[in-house]
């Protein structure tokens, strides 16, 4: 390999072939691997990679590969741009290990690493055709709302399933709190749901149209349902409080969902408790 081809190569850069839309805006509820929570959430295509001829045969497939970019980080970054600390970091403190203990950023699925790009496994529950454009509705990923794609692969069984592999400090799913809620926060979260079917009726009614590309993200962004408790449920069991505050009892912690804030805190039973849902 030539010395203009290496070095060719080393600055490569991949184009970003469409948008992550998400319940999820931010970083914090975020799951911190893929499949661990079953979110529906959808990725729009954009033009010239949104072409249905793209995606011919990608619905045998039950899951796919999403290769993506770590897009907060960068923004974060990039604010610090003048800063030291901008520089490469080798070593980082993985939440599964109490945030306490360095390991290497390349034993890790840490967002600080030279290239910025995540990569998982999603299930691909169908493709949709909506104005001559592509959607993709997966679920079970591990982006939040605005992730830049980069690539998208079919997952095959046969190679890419290892059973018999090590995880090394991760050997196993991480272990579930308990999450109850409130009567006050269940009562807020109907009302919210009621409000918004009353809001969406009127719109319709006065819209009368067929079903858009920026209708089916709207309701992965916002549009909250009975089912979204559940998810609900099922991300704050995963406990996205810093590892180093796990035993602050009575602490307040706010996850943004769609379009409501979800206050939790931990209290003496040991059970993470949903105290309130309000409208962002």
């Amino acid at each position: 390999m030539s010395c203009q081809t290496a070095s060719f190569l080393h600055n490569h850069i991949a184009p970003i072939i469409g948008y992550h839309h998400a319940p999820l805006s931010q970083k914090f509820g975020a799951p911190r691997q893929p499949n661990l929570v079953a979110l529906t959430s959808v990725i729009e295509m954009i033009a010239p990679y949104d072409t249905p001829a793209a995606f011919v045969g990608l619905e045998d497939f039950s899951h796919i590969w999403v290769s993506w970019q770590f897009h907060h980080h960068y923004l974060q970054k990039d604010k610090q741009a003048n800063k030291a600390d901008s520089s490469f970091r080798a070593q980082v403190r993985p939440p599964r290990l109490g945030g306490n203990q360095k390991i290497g950023v390349f034993a890790s699925r840490s967002m600080y690493r030279p290239s910025a790009l995540g990569l998982s496994v999603v299930k691909l529950e169908r493709i949709e055709i909506i104005e001559g454009r592509v959607l993709l509705i997966i679920s079970g990923a591990d982006m939040i709302d605005g992730t830049p794609i980069i690539d998208i692969k079919p997952y095959v069984a046969y190679s890419d399933a290892i059973p018999n592999a090590h995880s090394g400090f991760a050997p196993s799913a991480p272990h579930l709190l308990d999450v109850i809620i409130t009567e006050v926060a269940y009562e807020q979260f109907v009302q919210i749901i009621d409000n918004q079917h009353v809001q969406n009726e009127v719109e319709e009614i006065s819209k009368n149209e067929k079903s858009t590309v920026n209708a089916v993200i709207h309701k992965m962004q916002k549009q909250l349902l009975m089912p979204d408790l559940d998810n609900i449920k099922a991300l704050i069991a995963q406990d996205p409080r810093p590892a180093y505050r796990h035993k602050e009892v009575n602490t307040s912690f706010i996850m943004c969902y769609k379009s409501v804030d979800v206050s939790f805190q931990l209290i003496d039973s040991g059970e993470l408790q949903i105290t309130n849902i309000n409208t962002i």
